[in-house]
């Protein structure tokens, strides 16, 4: 349970830093997130589907793209990500909790893939960064 809890803060805190620095990324509940004001619960909500979606999702279309991840030479999981970070976009507009990559739902244009792609890698690289700063330490 506490995992689970790690990893939906992780996720919120990725999802954080990809709506500040990716342009394309839009989520109107994270202006006001560090003063609690507002909708925050949203970026939760969307953390949470979002680690829902890469526990259960993610590793069975990982497992169908094998052979093209072996072509590929792995390149492949950074379209697997984007694809990732598109279907939390369309759970939150099924829910109306805001979150859009681009003009993504309803559409899908190169801005929106170029957007879906930076914000996976960003998401990717703050949930690693902070997942090693959250990890407890082991003793040798």
């Amino acid at each position: 349970m506490i995992d689970l809890l790690v990893k939906i803060l992780i996720n919120a805190i990725g999802v954080y830093v990809a709506v500040l620095v990716v342009p394309q990324i839009s989520f109107p509940a994270a202006d006001n997130l560090l003063k609690l004001e507002g909708n925050w619960w949203q970026v939760i909500v969307v953390a949470l589907i979002l680690a829902v979606i890469n526990t259960y999702v993610k590793p069975i279309v990982k497992a169908l793209s094998f052979p093209i991840s072996i072509m590929t030479l792995g390149l492949v999981a950074f379209v697997i990500n984007a694809a990732m970070l598109l279907l939390v976009a369309l759970a939150s507009n099924t829910l109306k909790l805001g979150f859009k990559v681009g003009d993504f739902p309803p559409s899908i244009t190169s801005d929106t893939i170029v957007g879906a792609l930076v914000g996976a890698l960003i998401i990717s690289v703050v949930s690693t960064v902070a997942s090693i700063a959250l990890s407890p330490r082991k003793l040798l």
